[in-house]
């Protein structure tokens, strides 16, 4: 044969070679797709990081459930509890918004978003207070808004002014501070603040 007879062949024999050599994954053949973890088994995987002190995969993990099942509001839902509670405000926000394209009406994603707004709101409009550039329309606005969550929340005062301590004897009966210690409540209510 010549030349010109084995260079195509040749040509042709290390194509086949450079093809099949990218059809493995270096160790061996794969047959089968990767696995993909079922959504139980991921949103289970990442509280176990989160307890264990390991937020960023907690965070991995969901985003890949996210992706894995585009469907369903749990990841973003525990995505944004977990930025809520790092007071990444914004962030719990869009994550929430997330939940709520899945399912419009969840309490808790509704919860965070309104929450995580109104802490937002508040540390700007402290901001702008220290500064004293609360005025004009931004003022009008901030009324107009107070007066939306007081309707809202059926509360006159938003924030009750605080009122002196009133002057106590010098020793209290050990019944009334038992009664006192009663009527303390540690409350999880995100709107406790503003009442």
């Amino acid at each position: 044969m010549t030349k010109r007879r084995w260079l195509p062949l040749a040509s042709a024999i290390a194509g086949v070679m450079l093809v099949c050599g990218c059809a493995t994954d270096g160790q061996a053949i794969r047959t089968e797709p990767p696995k993909v973890a079922t959504l139980k088994a991921a949103l289970a995987d990442a509280n176990v990081a989160l307890r264990a002190g390991q937020g960023d995969k907690a965070q991995a993990l969901l985003k890949e459930a996210a992706v894995n099942y585009p469907a369903d509001k749990a990841p973003w839902l525990q995505l944004a509890q977990i930025k809520f509670d790092r007071a990444s405000y914004g962030e719990a926000i869009i994550n929430a918004q997330e939940a709520l394209r899945r399912d419009p009406v969840d309490t808790l994603a509704n919860s965070i978003v309104a929450v995580s707004g109104l802490r937002v709101s508040t540390r700007a409009l402290a901001d702008l207070s220290a500064q004293n550039n609360l005025s004009g329309s931004l003022r009008n606005e901030a009324r107009e808004l107070a007066k939306l969550l007081r309707t809202t929340l059926g509360e006159d005062v938003l924030v009750p002014t605080v009122a002196p301590p009133p002057v106590r004897p010098k020793a209290a009966p050990a019944s009334r501070i038992k009664g006192a210690a009663k009527n303390q409540s540690n409350s999880n209510d995100p709107f406790g603040g503003l009442k």
